[in-house]
């Protein structure tokens, strides 16, 4: 049996910040390097021997996976970085405080472009354009690892991850839309004969 482990990076400087993040580059807040610290722990306990990591470019997902692996203590392993695990695209919202966002926009307009599946902000990605770059990826890069028999770890973002989870469970487009990704909190997939378990 194969393992898939999602994490979600750490808490960053603009996550602290109630900002809209998006393909920006903020850096971990302390409390995201105690959160990936917790997380590669949690992981140690589980020995999973991960043959790959896979991450988006951006630095949160980055820095999250290395202190996960020191953690692990894992110096030995094929690292894949890649922009299509990135976070969704704000467009417009990137750098806006949420607050700010929804005295500018109104809060039903940022509410719909937040939690809509098809429905992107100004100069950004939904959830759905977003799912259209990680799904593929996913499909044509990891699983075939997965397949050989490989244990996988992925770190990357909320709506990146929530892309993977909804195709990984077959959620519909709204039963994703009320589905949390946890900072620094892993899921894990076991993969056998084809298929993810819980």
């Amino acid at each position: 049996m194969t393992n898939l482990t999602l994490v979600r990076h750490g808490q960053s400087d603009w996550n602290n910040k109630n900002l809209f993040t998006g393909w920006e580059n903020p850096g971990l807040t302390k409390k995201g390097v105690e959160e990936a610290h917790k997380t590669g722990n949690l992981l140690k306990k589980e020995n999973k021997n991960y043959s790959y990591l896979f991450t988006s470019i951006l630095d949160r997902a980055i820095n999250t996976a290395d202190i996960i692996l020191e953690e692990l203590g894992i110096d030995q392993i094929n690292i894949i970085r890649d922009q299509a695990l990135n976070e969704r695209d704000y467009g417009e919202l990137t750098g806006l405080n949420k607050d700010a966002a929804r005295k500018k926009w109104g809060e039903d307009q940022v509410h719909i472009w937040r939690r809509s599946f098809d429905i992107p902000p100004p100069g950004g990605e939904s959830l759905k354009d977003t799912a259209e770059r990680v799904i593929p990826y996913f499909r044509d890069k990891i699983l075939p690892l997965l397949i050989e028999d490989n244990n996988i770890l992925i770190s990357a973002h909320g709506n990146s991850l929530r892309a993977l989870v909804m195709h990984i469970e077959g959620l519909s487009s709204e039963e994703i839309l009320t589905r949390e990704i946890a900072t620094g909190q892993p899921i894990s997939y076991e993969f056998f004969d084809g298929k993810f378990n819980l």
